[in-house]
């Protein structure tokens, strides 16, 4: 069986194997997925790997969603750039003996590489499909209430191969939009959302974000890197949500270090733009805190949030049940309330996060091709990356979100890892939280330079159950930066040796 490759799900007895599907009388395809982003490409290529006959709608031309053409990967490529600039440009390596006379910045360049990158992957993922013979149909979907699928012009009013699926199945990851406020409409050059931001033509000199979370943080982050003066606005009387509250105190002390500001429990009332730029009219949340006070800016970016595509492709009319936040209501498996129709990612509860949604994606693809309900992944052990520098990831609650009297912390700092010592990367802190009762792993958090890479092994943890005194006793090597999870998993029981 297929559920028995996969540890985190249940052993279950299917009703055929997965070779053996094959279409209802009328059907043209076993799978119809809508949408080529992480949840999509991947039920679509899992379910053809699984012998399937499978076709992936999609309305722009480019493959891999937001998170590859205006998410994850172009941030990551800006970020990584604005970086080695920074770092460069600031002379930060003279204490390690090396020094660099003359930087200068690229811009124009800096896109280039992003645009590239973003190409190159996209076309591996049609090499995929390709591979893997799943029918990509350019176009636009809308649910039918019989469950087929009429397929629109695409995003370009290109038109489509097909005009209308029908399908035994249909796996709907049609993603996410950035939410914009109701007062100030994207113009995508001085008013922008994340998208807008990602193809400035140019470094502006003001810059004020509105919503301190993981996307502003990081897009802060790159324009302040670059030479912007940034200023952020946000609602709650703290930044990044989610994250380890203490960490969060410190990240923000180093983005403030950096040069930029806060105006925390603070609101946007008003955003008005001029022949000269543009003004930003702010209200503490508390009137009785403060006066109100305006904020001058070239550019102004809007992240407070995405909302689940729904509107665009008649899921409503088509008689499937939202909730109040417009996301496709899904039962343990995945299933909306139309029968043979199943819902991933972003378009329902859940963070909004690409390997979420490619685990989903997988789920609901096994799950189809066993003829079972597919397994509920476990939400408990997916992690979150806010990838500044340094970065911060975490698996699990928060530890201010956890009964103190029912969990031990272990706690272990960069500054006492030899390896991040030697390299001049000592700012961060790594956190293993444990049940009293059991010992097993509750959540880890990290600040450290490539955080990112070493949440990892902490997933691995949560999901299998691990106790922190058997995460501890693994061998890591010496010296690296990850031997602060081993420190921090033994603290949790006072058996940490360098500390």
């Amino acid at each position: 069986m297929l559920s028995t490759l996969r540890v985190s799900a249940p052993v279950r007895l299917c009703s055929r194997p997965a070779t053996t599907a094959s279409s209802q009388s009328g059907s043209d395809f076993d799978v119809a997925v809508v949408g080529a982003g992480p949840g999509g490409y991947v039920a679509a290529i899992r379910a053809a790997q699984l012998g399937l006959k499978v076709a992936c709608v999609e309305k722009e031309r480019t493959n891999g969603g937001t998170c590859l053409n205006v998410g994850c990967i172009p941030s990551k490529c800006l970020l990584h750039a604005s970086h080695v600039y920074s770092q460069a440009h600031r002379n930060a390596w003279k204490r390690i003996g090396v020094t660099i006379p003359q930087v200068s910045l690229d811009f124009k360049a800096m896109m280039q590489h992003k645009n590239k990158t973003i190409a190159g992957l996209s076309a591996g993922i049609e090499q995929m499909f390709a591979k893997n013979k799943v029918e990509r149909v350019r176009g636009r979907a809308v649910l039918r209430a019989d469950g087929s699928i009429d397929v629109l012009s695409a995003a370009d009013g290109s038109t489509p191969k097909r005009q209308q699926i029908r399908a035994k199945n249909v796996i709907l990851a049609n993603g996410s939009e950035s939410a914009a406020l109701p007062f100030a409409p994207y113009d995508e050059k001085r008013v922008v959302s994340s998208t807008g931001a990602l193809a400035l033509e140019s470094v502006p000199e003001k810059m004020v974000i509105v919503g301190a979370g993981v996307i502003g943080l990081e897009l802060g982050s790159v324009y302040q890197r670059l030479g912007s003066q940034v200023t952020f606005v946000e609602y709650l009387p703290r930044i990044a949500p989610g994250m380890d509250l203490a960490i969060s105190k410190q990240m923000r002390s180093l983005v403030e270090k950096e040069g930029s500001k806060f105006h925390l429990s603070s609101k946007v009332t008003a955003i008005d733009r001029s022949s000269s730029g543009v003004q930003v009219s702010v209200s503490p949340v508390d009137a009785a805190a403060g006066a109100p006070f305006k904020l001058e800016a070239d550019v102004v970016m809007v992240s407070v949030g995405r909302r689940p595509n729904t509107a665009s492709s008649g899921l409503k009319e088509a008689g499937l049940a939202l909730d109040r936040a417009g996301r496709v209501v899904v039962d343990d498996h995945y299933r909306t309330s139309m029968p043979g129709v199943y819902a991933i990612g972003d378009l329902i509860y859940g963070p909004m996060l690409a390997h979420k949604a490619s685990e989903e994606a997988v789920a609901v693809a096994e799950g189809i091709a066993e003829g079972c309900p597919p397994h509920k992944i476990n939400y408990a052990a997916i992690p979150s990356v806010l990838y500044t520098s340094p970065e911060v990831a975490w698996v699990g609650p928060a530890v201010d979100d956890l009964d103190p009297k029912s969990v031990n912390v272990g706690s272990f700092p960069l500054r006492a890892n030899g390896r991040s010592r030697a390299s001049d990367s000592a700012e961060g802190v790594c956190k293993v939280v444990s049940d009293k009762k059991t010992g097993r792993v509750v959540s880890v958090h990290i600040m450290a330079p490539e955080a990112g890479e070493m949440i990892g092994e902490a997933v691995t943890a949560v999901q299998f159950g691990l106790t922190a005194h058997q995460l501890g006793s693994v061998i890591h090597p010496h010296p690296t930066v990850i031997e602060v999870i081993k420190e921090a998993a033994l603290a949790c029981n006072g058996e940490a040796v360098h500390s």
